[in-house]
């Protein structure tokens, strides 16, 4: 009984949700360790990577809400947009933009020292993902929803 009003306390949507970010972002913690064989705890809260921690997220939020409200709610629609305008622009605009910050770096890297810009700190060139990161985010806030459903029981 005491774990059916635990339950009904916890908002399960939120939960898969952060969930899933935290997940996802410590997915790339790890990786950075096994592949760089350093330890990088900016990894914990970085953009960019694999597994797209921002489509794992909106993608356990929608999913949770359309298991808890149905697929045919408001909320679970509102949702579902918000998820594919985030994943879009995860693959989409942010990718693009960490490709122009690359170049925009080696264009500063060959400019001559006594040039102005010569000292600008470089840009971010990993703001972005590929759609197989963002698939495998999908994948695990998909996973992320069905897990926090079947702990916290269907009340």
């Amino acid at each position: 009984m005491a774990s059916a009003a635990a339950a009904a306390v916890i908002n399960y949507p939120l939960v898969s949700g952060l969930l899933g970010f935290a997940i996802a972002q410590s997915c790339k913690f790890f990786t950075t360790w096994y592949k760089e064989n350093r330890w990088d705890a900016r990894q914990f809260i970085a953009s960019g990577g694999m597994p797209s921690s921002h489509s794992a997220t909106v993608t356990a939020l929608a999913v949770s809400i359309g298991i808890q409200e149905g697929l045919r709610s408001a909320t679970f629609a509102t949702a579902l947009i918000f998820a594919l305008v985030v994943m879009h622009d995860a693959f989409g605009v942010r990718l693009h933009a960490g490709k122009q910050a690359e170049v925009l770096n080696q264009i500063v890297y060959e400019l001559p020292v006594d040039h102005p810009l010569a000292e600008t700190k470089p840009l971010r060139e990993i703001l972005g993902h590929t759609v197989p990161q963002v698939v495998a985010g999908c994948i695990l806030g998909i996973l992320m929803a069905i897990v926090m459903r079947l702990a916290l029981g269907s009340s």
